[in-house]
C-alpha cells in the first residue's frame, strides 16, 4: 500500500471529523517521524503537545511494557499496587494534597468543572444549581457537549445544542472583564488556558495570570488552570502558570503526561476541594490503572532528568529569532513561549497557511495550520540546538516557494 491507499481507506471506513495534512506515518523516534513511504519529517506538532518527551522515549517504553506484563486495569472497585505510588510522586511533584487521576484531557476538564460546582455548594455555600464558571472567548478545552457550552468556536457548536448552562464568557485577556463577571455572588471559578493554544498560540499580556489570581481570591473563587497543551515544560517552565508564580487552586494535567504513549489526564487540588467528591460521585473504569501509573511517573521522571524545561526555555529564543528574520510578505505576526510557538499568516495569490504547510512537508517538516490561518510549531522538547535550526533552514525554504 502506498499514501494514498491508506489515505483513501480511512476517507472509507472512518468518520470524517479531522482534516490530515496528506502524510501516512508509521514510526517516531525522538524528534522524527518517517512515513510509509520511509520519508523522514521533523514533527513540528508533537501530538498537540503530547509527545513533549520524543516519540517512543526508551525510559517511557520500558515502563510501558514492564508493567504490561504483570498488570495493566484492575478498575477502582478494588486497590492495585501502583496507583498510590504514582499519587505519591504526582502529588509531591506539583506539591498539591490530592490527584484524582483520569484519561484525556476533556476528562478532565469536566473533572475540574465538577469539583469546582460541588466545591461552590458544599463550601462556599451558592445555593443549589445556581454556580457559574467564568471562561474565555477562544478558548479549547475539549468536545464535550458540557466544554462546547463553553465555546465560542462555531465548528464546534453549530447543530450541536441544547448546551449546558452555568457559564459566562468573557474576552481572553480582559482584566476589567473579568472583574465585573466576579461581581455576580453565584460564581464559583475561572477556568483559563495559561496561552491559548488551538486559538494560535495566544500569549496574554504579562501579569494576566497573576493579576486574574488576585482576583479570584478577593472574591473566594476557584482559580482553574487547565495546562493539558501548556504544561510539563512546554512553554519554559514546568508549568505556563510558573511564570507568573501561580498555583492554581485546581490544576489539569494531559497530554504529555504519557509522553504521547496513551491516554493519561490528572486534575490537581489540595483537600479542602478534592475532598468535597465521595465515592460514587465521579470516576472512570480507566483512571488510575497500573498501566498509567507507571507510565506517568517515567513521563515526569524524564521533563525533571532531561531538563525539558531549560531546553523549552532556550531554544524557543533561537527559534522565534530565526522565524522573525525570514524575509517573507506572508508573515505577520510570530509569537509564542518555550517551544509553543505560532505564525500568522497573510494569504499570498490564493495561497494560505495550508499550502505553507504543504510546502514545508515536502521539504521534510510537519506542522498544521489552526483557524487557517495561523500555523503552530510544538516540536518534541528533546530537540537539540543542531535540530532545531536544521529545521528552520527547512521552514525557510518553504516560505522562499511563495516569493
Amino acid at each position: 500500500m502506498n499514501t494514498q491507499d491508506y489515505i483513501k481507506r480511512e476517507d472509507k471506513y472512518g468518520a470524517h471529523n479531522y482534516h490530515p495534512l496528506p502524510v501516512v506515518l508509521e514510526r517516531g523516534l525522538g524528534p522524527f517521524v518517517w512515513d510509509v513511504e520511509g520519508k523522514r519529517y521533523f514533527d513540528f506538532l508533537s501530538a498537540y503537545s503530547a509527545v513533549n518527551q520524543g516519540h517512543c522515549h526508551p525510559k517511557i517504553i520500558k515502563a510501558l511494557t514492564d508493567q504490561a506484563s504483570k498488570l495493566t486495569l484492575t478498575s477502582r472497585a478494588f486497590y492495585n499496587s501502583v496507583l498510590g505510588e504514582y499519587e505519591e510522586y504526582i502529588t509531591k511533584y506539583f506539591k498539591y494534597d490530592k490527584v484524582l487521576p483520569m484519561n484525556s484531557g476533556a476528562e478532565a476538564d469536566e473533572t475540574a468543572l465538577k469539583l469546582c460546582r460541588k466545591w461552590a455548594y458544599k463550601k462556599k455555600g451558592i445555593k443549589k444549581d445556581r454556580a457559574k464558571i467564568i471562561c474565555c472567548a477562544g478558548n479549547f478545552h475539549g468536545r464535550t457537549i458540557t466544554i462546547i457550552s463553553m465555546s465560542t468556536d462555531p465548528d464546534a457548536t453549530n447543530h450541536f445544542g441544547p448546551f449546558t448552562p452555568g457559564f459566562i464568557i468573557i474576552p481572553y485577556n480582559d482584566l476589567q472583564a473579568l472583574e465585573k463577571a466576579l461581581q455576580d455572588p453565584d460564581v464559583a471559578g475561572f477556568l483559563v488556558e495559561p496561552i491559548q493554544g488551538e486559538a494560535g498560540v495566544f500569549v496574554p499580556d504579562e501579569g494576566y495570570l497573576k493579576k486574574s489570581y488576585d482576583l479570584c481570591k478577593k472574591h473566594n473563587v476557584l482559580f482553574i488552570a487547565d495546562e493539558v497543551q501548556t504544561g510539563l515544560a512546554r512553554t519554559g517552565k514546568l508549568l505556563a502558570c510558573d511564570h507568573e508564580g501561580v498555583r492554581p487552586d485546581i490544576l489539569i494535567l494531559g497530554k504529555a503526561l504519557s509522553g504521547g504513549v496513551m491516554p493519561i489526564s490528572a486534575v490537581l487540588a489540595d483537600d479542602e476541594i478534592m475532598l468535597t467528591i465521595l465515592p460514587g460521585e465521579h470516576g472512570s473504569t480507566f483512571g488510575g490503572n497500573a498501566l498509567a501509573g507507571k507510565v506517568g511517573i517515567a513521563s515526569l521522571e524524564v521533563i525533571k532528568e532531561e531538563k525539558l524545561a531549560e531546553n523549552s526555555e532556550r531554544l524557543g529564543k533561537i527559534f522565534r529569532d530565526e522565524l522573525k528574520s525570514i524575509k517573507s510578505d506572508m508573515i505577520e505576526i510570530v509569537r509564542g513561549k518555550g517551544l509553543l510557538n505560532a505564525t500568522v499568516i497573510k494569504p499570498k495569490g490564493g495561497k494560505t497557511a495550508w499550502h505553507v504547510c504543504l510546502a514545508m512537508m515536502e521539504q521534510g517538516l510537519i506542522a498544521k495550520p489552526t483557524h487557517e490561518h495561523i500555523i503552530r510549531f510544538a516540536p518534541p522538547l528533546v530537540i537539540t540546538e543542531d535540530q532545531i535550526r536544521e529545521a528552520i533552514s527547512l521552514i525557510k525554504k518553504a516560505f522562499a516557494m511563495f516569493e
